[in-house]
């Protein structure tokens, strides 16, 4: 019975370390009949990035990590641009409650340190909370005003202490978006 909780627990911890390591999740819609190859310049949609419910420090991270993945794949910012980025994100609380007791006394059947007849009376529950976000990337026709491409990256937040922490965390969220862009089969 030991051997079986300790290795249950060994798996499960493992299980938490993976999960917490997990990066981003990321997924892209768009419109089939647009040709990405006319696309070459490219500039802010102030509007729709003015509505992002974000610090205005984020905001900046996030557009600058933008500009720089865009210009990696030979974009260039333009005052007559052929797209207009936007972005826009999400986030919902998660609360996750587990009980890591046993059944009666210590091993789970009533038997150990303390003897119960009663299954249940030694319970410990555990309450965690995290945050998970998303972010969006909208990709606008310039001259049709037109949504032609979105990508979406989702992972958990952290309140890093480190600003380059949670600048290195944007940057991971945009460049794992961005590589969704051009849209191929691949990405399908």
């Amino acid at each position: 019975m030991k051997k079986l909780f300790k290795k249950t627990v060994t798996l499960l911890a493992l299980v938490i370390v993976i999960s917490s390591c997990s990066s981003v999740r990321v997924a892209s819609d768009y419109d089939q009949k647009t040709d990405f190859n006319s696309y070459k310049t490219f500039a802010f949609f102030k509007t729709g990035i003015d509505k992002a419910e974000i610090s205005d420090l984020d905001k900046r991270r996030i557009l600058r990590a933008i500009e720089a993945e865009l210009m990696a794949k030979g974009f260039t910012k333009s005052e007559n641009p052929d797209l207009l980025v936007s972005i826009f994100t999400k986030e919902r609380q998660e609360v996750n409650v587990w009980n890591n007791g046993g059944f009666g006394g210590f091993g789970g059947f009533g038997y150990g340190w303390g003897w119960s007849p009663f299954w249940g009376n030694n319970f410990n529950n555990n309450v965690s909370t995290s945050t998970q976000g998303s972010l969006y990337i909208d990709l606008i026709d310039a001259k049709k005003k037109e949504l032609v491409w979105q990508g979406k990256g989702s992972g958990y937040l952290r309140n890093y202490s480190s600003v380059d922490k949670k600048e290195a965390r944007i940057k991971e969220f945009v460049t794992e978006i961005i590589t969704e862009y051009p849209p191929s089969a691949e990405n399908d």
